[in-house]
């Protein structure tokens, strides 16, 4: 058994422009973590962060606070750690093998989960840094910023000094870039070679990254992980936050000329003014926050806005899972039925066009249960398509589509859920009990994450044991089909989705979908 190694006081001191920080080394990886990157007042922009001395980053920093208390439940799905909250929560974590500052590793950046409300860096233990730092040579960070009404409310009506307070949670991740960029040559890092990734929330975050001029030149590629969803029901924000913030004073007793006040409001009364207020305001479509504000620093959704040429520039990769948010146990074991029950089953969705469903799903995934159908995500994979052929247009970078379609062992052969293929990617499936399938789970992350670090490295997802994966067009849509046996199909559920979607409703609400992202 190889004997790991742990060093500190021999590591030595990293000279940033903030000011001086002491790491550890652990079996193979130099490990920084809470570094402070930036520091900003409740509802104002990020400022650099400065200190004196030397700074021990030995700890995770503190994380966001959340809106409401997180339930434990689902942790076999998607296992979470809960830390520390802190409204001064711009902090980073960096892994990585080397120090040498020629050494020119490719960065890659973590943007997290749960929506613009929720999670951290931290929150899912497939987050950990470690395995994909050591196996892609790669100098792996990931980013805690502000979230919720702290990062994405408008104040700007009430003052210079909340200008673009509407969206200070992506300007915190910007302020990110800005570090990374500046320093991370100190930890063996490229700063020309940076690519940002992230999943739900954490690939909105992507996608607003390529609307937002001054993250212009701090990133170089992007992958968005099941973080598309349609413009409908995740719309950016427009307007200003003039009527719910003067609700939520009133609600305070405080009148429109002490807006300022709200800075010194404890977190819990001030979430508790917003909630009172904001219902009212939403219903009759007004603004109250919650998501990036369109104006001139944020240019808006690209399906719904148009995308940046900028945007066009940047390589993408852009994928979903088969079930994405398929949580609830099935109430049968699908191995299990017969024809007459399957039949039965389809029927309470489809109808009289079951039969029509069942015999195209055949067609679109050969070999899967035809109730898996029932698991279909309705949510993000057309999106997802959607937004690939328009950074296809032109054909400026690269545009790459995967989908994860895996089964696990777990209610008899459950669908990949929305989360799943985070262990994958980060080579953490170790860490994930539920991915340990005896012949699978080894080849498969290996590769998925050969091709999303030769994407990384050269904006191409060329892996040996992979089939050659071709870029989308605004004719062709090849899509990766990450699985026991990986395939590349083209344009494949093109027919199921039109079907499904000429016999259903549009799938879910807004409000469901934030529900089911915080959970998970």
């Amino acid at each position: 058994m190889k004997v790991k190694t742990f060093r500190y006081d021999d590591v030595p001191v990293i000279e940033t422009t903030s000011g001086k920080l002491k790491g550890y080394f652990y079996d193979g990886a130099y490990v920084f973590k809470g570094v402070p990157y930036a520091y900003a007042d409740r509802f104002q922009m990020p400022q650099a962060s400065a200190w004196e001395g030397v700074r021990d980053v030995t700890s995770y920093g503190l994380v966001c606070p959340l809106m409401s208390q997180g339930e434990p439940r689902g942790e076999l799905m998607v296992p979470h750690r809960y830390w520390p909250q802190d409204e001064h929560c711009q902090n980073l974590n960096i892994w990585t093998k080397t120090l040498d500052p020629d050494a020119k590793c490719p960065v890659l950046v973590w943007l997290h989960g749960g929506g613009y409300y929720a999670g951290s860096s931290i929150e899912q233990v497939a987050y950990d840094g470690f395995g994909l730092c050591m196996y892609g040579d790669a100098v792996v960070v990931s980013i805690n910023h502000r979230l919720n009404i702290l990062g994405y409310l408008d104040l700007s009506c009430f003052g210079e000094k909340y200008k673009n307070s509407g969206n200070a949670g992506n300007a915190d991740i910007v302020a990110a870039l800005r570090w990374i960029h500046d320093n991370v040559r100190a930890f063996g890092g490229d700063p020309d070679n940076v690519t940002v990734f992230g999943q739900s929330g954490g690939g909105m975050k992507v996608a607003d990254l390529m609307q937002i001029e001054e993250a212009d030149g701090l990133f170089h590629k992007a992958l968005i992980m099941s973080g598309v969803a349609n413009q409908d029901m995740l719309p950016s924000s427009t307007g200003d936050g003039r009527e719910i913030v003067t609700a939520m004073l009133k609600e305070r007793n405080l009148g429109e000329d002490e807006a300022e006040k709200l800075e010194r409001v404890p977190y819990a009364s001030l979430v508790q003014a917003y909630e009172t207020v904001s219902p009212a305001i939403a219903e009759k479509g007004g603004y109250i926050g919650g998501t990036p504000l369109v104006n001139d620093y944020y240019r808006g959704n690209p399906l719904q806005y148009g995308l940046r040429d900028r945007g066009r520039k940047i390589p993408l990769m852009i994928g979903t899972v088969f079930g994405e948010f398929s949580f609830r146990p099935a109430e049968y074991d699908k191995t299990r039925l017969s024809e007459e029950e399957t039949d039965a089953l389809l029927r309470q969705a489809y109808g009289e066009r079951a039969q029509e469903v069942a015999e195209c799903f055949r067609r679109t995934y050969p070999g899967k249960a035809v109730t898996d159908v029932l698991s279909l995500d309705r949510v993000m994979r057309q999106p997802s398509k959607r937004l690939a052929k328009l950074h296809a247009e032109g054909g400026k970078s690269g545009t790459y589509l995967y989908n994860f379609v895996l089964e696990f062992p777990f209610q008899h052969g459950k669908a990949a859920w929305h989360c799943s293929d985070i262990p994958f990617f980060f080579h953490n499936t170790d860490k994930v009990e539920i991915c340990a399938i005896p012949g699978v789970r080894e080849r498969l992350e290996q590769q998925m994450c050969d091709a999303w670090l030769s994407f990384a490295r050269t904006g191409t997802p060329v892996c040996k044991n992979l089939p050659k994966w071709e870029s989308v067009t605004p004719d062709r849509e090849p899509t990766m089909l990450f699985d026991r046996v990986c395939e590349v199909r083209e344009n494949y559920d093109d027919e199921l989705y039109a079907l499904i979607d000429s016999i259903l409703p549009p799938y879910q609400t807004k409000e469901e979908l934030e529900k089911q992202d915080v959970q998970h």
